[in-house]
């Protein structure tokens, strides 16, 4: 007759982010999730400037002003790459739901394709407002 426990079995462990050895497309399934965060908390800082223009000259200098800041800037030129980079893995997905892109390599191709383009993306961008004096 088989022995039985009266106690409770220890539950599975599922794998662990540290158990797992890093590539791209780890990389780029976090980077996703993160830069989907990052421009949801992004859209607080548009609606913040949306009220400082509804709220008059002197509050919208003010919020420009801490915007036109050093730290203001990189949180801007983040929330830039944030966006440019969630659309790039969106049109990842869209392809992976056409049944495409599903093999290593091109699953890693596309990966680096996504964060090569937010970054070339955002400096393009803020290269082009540069240039036209919106910074």
């Amino acid at each position: 007759m088989a022995e039985t426990s009266s106690g409770a079995r220890p539950r599975p462990l599922s794998p662990h982010v540290l158990a797992w050895r890093w590539h791209v497309t780890m990389a780029a399934s976090i980077a996703t999730r993160v830069s989907g965060v990052a421009a949801f908390v992004g859209m607080f800082v548009l609606a913040g400037w949306a009220v400082a223009l509804a709220s008059g000259q002197e509050a919208y200098e003010a919020y420009m002003g801490l915007l036109g800041s050093i730290p203001g800037k990189i949180v801007l030129f983040g929330f830039t790459v944030a966006v440019i980079y969630h659309l790039a893995a969106g049109v990842r997905h869209l392809v992976w739901d056409l049944g495409k892109g599903y093999k290593k390599e091109v699953a890693s191709l596309t990966a680096w394709a996504c964060f090569i383009f937010a970054i070339v993306g955002a400096v393009a961008l803020w290269a082009v407002a540069g240039l036209i004096g919106a910074l």
